[in-house]
């Protein structure tokens, strides 16, 4: 799937995919990923369904689903260079990914965002019900050397 629009490409072509500009961001520029290896990158790409929002070539969005493509989606490392926000690159690409082929019919789409509420409430996430069942291990700091 790839659409152009404004001078922008948005696309789940994994070939077009700038490895060492994801890495960058996330391990300089989240506050989610901070210090994250470049091989955890590389291997968390392999692994999921990703989508780039490109400028001529050059990689300035990002977002990619964990999935088995069959009952559950979790969508992680979703971001736009910060030059590029407020134009509505995130929510065009939104708008494609949920439509995409292998993001139908599941039973559950989830997310964690710090900031980005907004946004998400109008693809129709809302806060967890019965938050109290859900579980997690934690490991905080889990790129930080020691």
């Amino acid at each position: 799937m790839e659409i152009s629009e404004d001078g922008f490409i948005f696309s789940d072509d994994v070939n077009k995919l700038d490895v060492a500009a994801i890495y960058d961001y996330l391990r300089n520029g989240s506050y989610w990923a901070s210090g994250i290896p470049f091989e955890t990158v590389q291997r968390s790409i392999d692994n999921s369904l990703c989508f780039g929002i490109y400028k001529n070539t050059v990689q300035i969005g990002f977002a990619r689903w964990i999935t088995d493509k069959a009952t559950f989606a979790y969508l992680a490392d979703v971001y736009v260079l910060p030059e590029f926000q407020g134009r509505g690159l995130m929510k065009k690409l939104m708008s494609l990914m949920l439509f995409h082929n292998d993001l139908q019919g599941l039973r559950r789409y989830m997310l964690s965002t710090r900031d980005a509420h907004g946004l998400y409430e109008k693809f129709g996430f809302k806060p967890i019900e019965n938050p109290g069942n859900f579980m997690a291990v934690v490991i905080k700091d889990a790129y930080s050397s020691n």
